[in-house]
């Protein structure tokens, strides 16, 4: 009997879901997930993960006193939601999740370091191992030197909102545990910068953007995972076959379930180890350099940042209604 994509491309790469949505990892069985804050923003708001968002709350409400203000127990209740969630997750993965520090802290060193120690000792308080834990870290300058910094106090991280070689060094030369490179978020900006309706897979820029990285990566033995993310189609996923790990979207892995097929490997260590590549070492002028040089990384980090922030400022205004519910 012959086996699907999806059977096929767990053979050569990890697997991940990229959703909070619970029932979804069920479904598609994944090794680790990952989560953002739209993402949970948007879990939060469906009908069978309120019991997870009232339970949030309720023991906020708790842990603050019943005279605290309402804004400080949604704030607090805010920041261990996305933990709630990491918890049913890993109750259903065998491996790893990844729960992001808020996007609004990108800029800042000191703050996103304090954060990843909290995200770290509330699931260590839950009995959870933080090598099962990734904390998720947008790939600023500042970002990064944060992620060095944890990754020797043995919190390890992922770099996320990554669009640019310059940004992947970084993270490899800091001792990143794994990176996320948006795929589908540099199609977006070629696509909308040049009027071009669509790429074929094997020239789709974020394609090539990430084949370049990981090439990079295994070129100089930099051990920092490559994990694929921000999917448009499927033909994104299987000219990425090969790569470390992919995080994928349910709809996509529906789809690469459905269909069957040879898959080749179109990332291969080996190979990437044999290239010709310059390394290039990245210092703090140097990324800033690049980044600035680079028009689709600059404008995308600031765009993702901005919409993480807006879910995240979302997903407070909901907790605040249904605070306002559950206390009458």
């Amino acid at each position: 009997m012959s086996k699907n994509l999806l059977e096929q491309l767990k053979e050569m790469t990890v697997v991940v879901a990229d959703t909070g949505d619970i029932q979804a990892i069920e479904t598609f069985t994944p090794r680790d997930a990952t989560t953002n804050p739209s993402l949970i923003t948007a879990a939060a708001q469906m009908p069978q993960y309120q019991g997870i968002v009232d339970a949030t709350l309720k023991q906020a409400r708790l842990d603050c006193g019943a005279s605290a203000p309402a804004a400080k127990v949604v704030s607090l209740a805010f920041d261990r939601l996305a933990v709630a969630f990491g918890l049913k997750i890993l109750e259903i993965v065998p491996g790893r999740v990844s729960t992001e520090v808020d996007a609004r802290l990108s800029f800042d060193t000191e703050a996103t370091i304090a954060k990843g120690r909290e995200l770290i000792a509330q699931y260590e308080a839950q009995g959870v191992s933080r090598k099962r834990i990734l904390i998720k870290i947008a790939s600023t300058w500042e970002g990064i030197q944060a992620a060095a910094v944890l990754e020797k106090e043995g919190i390890h991280c992922n770099l996320t909102l990554l669009f640019g070689l310059h940004q992947a060094i970084a993270c490899a030369e800091a001792g990143v545990t794994l990176i996320s490179p948006f795929v589908g978020r540099i199609l977006d900006w070629y696509k909308k910068d040049t009027g071009r309706d669509a790429y074929p897979a094997n020239e789709d820029p974020g394609v090539l953007s990430v084949t370049q990285i990981f090439t990079y990566y295994k070129k100089f033995g930099y051990p920092t995972e490559v994990m694929g993310a921000s999917f448009r189609n499927m033909g994104e996923i299987t000219e990425l076959a090969g790569c470390d790990l992919l995080t994928i979207a349910p709809s996509l892995l529906a789809e690469l379930k459905a269909t069957e097929g040879e898959l080749p490997r179109k990332l291969d260590p080996a190979k990437a180890a044999t290239a010709s590549v310059e390394k290039i070492a990245v210092d703090k002028a140097t990324f800033d350099r690049m980044h600035a040089a680079d028009r689709m990384a600059t404008e995308k980090l600031a765009e993702g940042i901005a919409g993480f922030t807006k879910a995240l400022e979302t997903l407070e205004q909901l907790l605040a209604a249904r605070l306002k519910v559950l206390e009458g």
